[in-house]
């Protein structure tokens, strides 16, 4: 039995009556009455139990968006059923009606929709259904909670897409559809032309130039049909937290973006998420079918709390890149797990494919070092220093390895790695 906010009133109006007739008799029958009075109201509202529930709604979203859920109320009681329903989620998914006022005659059925807007990717799974009853005097009432399932998958919010236009626009100059043939060794062949001073002697075409009366070479279309595999490191450092989000979510923004580009570019996107096991992959999918896997791994993927075993992930990668490719590696850029994991297999990696390491950088660091206000501000900006100045030397110890390195803010790594790609697409090193 629950007390409404008129229940409450009149008890604690009663209570003050026997004030002017002192003695426990008449104190006693009064608290009889107004209980017998509470309790029969909440006797004859409709039964809570009574009301069947069911769901339906959305089952994806994007972090930051709203989703839309109906709960429809079914009343198998013979009694008019007035009262209020919550449609309670987790804390991370705020509701729109937090509760709502309903009143369902006899077999009648009622749809209530609830809004949430859910900000944390991955599972969501909805709480409990609460039916609150309530008696002809709305002075208390019965009450039912039960658990109807429900689970959205909380998508990332993918807010490096506003970058894709223009990288698409580059991509197309690249791929020669706005622009000449770029020339270059290729496998794709495009055509014949007149050698001119500068061209390979192998491009030349031997019958062609026995039917013409100059020498033909060949001229080939940089070649569009490579192999991108990206890792996310999964790991401990994909846990620490650069701004309000943990460094994983700047790569899984990259991920995304370098995915729709690579994929409209019409090469093969292979994605992996590794810590000392695989937690994931999207493999073998190409045009919508790619966005969508790949989102949806993103949605699930999560930091672990363990050292990533770097010596796997290379046998790995190994098994699935037989060829040269692009493999691009979302990790951390800190010189201590950098000198004991990447280092450590790189040479097994450069030899067969071109890699890229793009690292989320800390913009609190940058705060640090400007802040010389007093003596410990200006300790914290000397030992920012140091830390930027081991980072910067981590990343030219990689440069002269081969690696193409990108270090950028939360909210530049994306663009940056993207750019990256068509840097790499542009001077022919895919």
């Amino acid at each position: 039995m629950v007390l409404t906010g008129r229940g409450v009133a009149v008890v604690a109006l009663v209570a003050l009556i026997p004030a002017s007739r002192p003695g426990w008799a008449m104190f006693w029958l009064y608290l009889l009455t107004v209980s017998a009075v509470v309790g029969l109201d909440a006797l004859r509202a409709a039964p809570p139990t009574a009301v069947e529930v069911e769901r339906s709604g959305d089952t994806s979203v994007r972090a930051g968006d709203e989703a839309s859920f109906t709960l429809r109320l079914t009343n198998r009681s013979r009694r008019r059923l007035v009262g209020r329903v919550r449609d309670a989620w987790p804390p991370s998914a705020p509701t729109t009606p937090r509760a709502h006022d309903t009143e369902i005659g006899p077999g009648d059925r009622r749809m209530l929709t609830t809004v949430a807007r859910p900000s944390r990717r991955g599972s969501c799974l909805a709480d409990k259904v609460t039916v609150r009853s309530l008696g002809p005097w709305r002075l208390a009432g019965r009450q039912s909670s039960r658990v109807v399932p429900w689970r959205v998958d909380v998508l990332p919010p993918f807010v490096s897409r506003k970058h894709l236009p223009s990288k698409l626009a580059r991509l197309r100059d690249l791929e020669g559809r706005t622009i000449v043939l770029q020339r270059g060794q290729g496998t794709e062949f495009d055509s014949l032309r007149e050698y001119v001073g500068g061209d390979d002697v192998r491009s030349i075409d031997w019958r062609a130039t026995a039917r013409a009366s100059d020498v033909m070479v060949r001229t080939w279309r940089p070649e569009r049909d490579r192999h991108v595999l990206i890792v996310l490191d999964c790991g401990r450092t994909s846990a620490g937290r650069v701004g309000d989000a943990p460094r994983l979510d700047a790569a899984i923004e990259s991920t995304l973006l370098l995915a729709a580009l690579a994929g409209r570019a019409g090469d093969r996107v292979d994605i992996l998420a590794w810590d000392r096991r695989s937690r994931g992959a999207v493999q073998g999918r190409s045009g919508s079918e790619l966005m969508a896997a790949t989102t949806t791994l993103m949605s699930r993927v999560q930091p672990s709390l363990v050292e990533t075993d770097w010596q796997a992930l290379a046998m790995e990668v190994t098994r699935r890149a037989r060829h040269r490719s692009l493999v691009v590696l979302l990790t951390a850029l800190d010189p201590a797990p950098l000198r004991y994991g990447v280092l450590t297999v790189l040479p097994q990696l450069i030899r067969r494919h071109q890699v890229v390491l793009a690292a989320v950088s800390d913009p609190l660091i940058a705060d640090m070092r400007s802040d010389r206000h007093d003596l410990a501000a200006t300790y914290r900006a000397a030992a920012a220093a140091g830390f930027a100045s081991e980072r910067r030397a981590a990343a030219a110890t990689l440069t002269r390895s081969g690696v193409e390195v990108v270090d950028a803010l939360p909210d530049d790594l994306a663009p940056g790695l993207a750019d990256r790609y068509l840097d790499l697409k542009a001077r022919g090193r895919l």
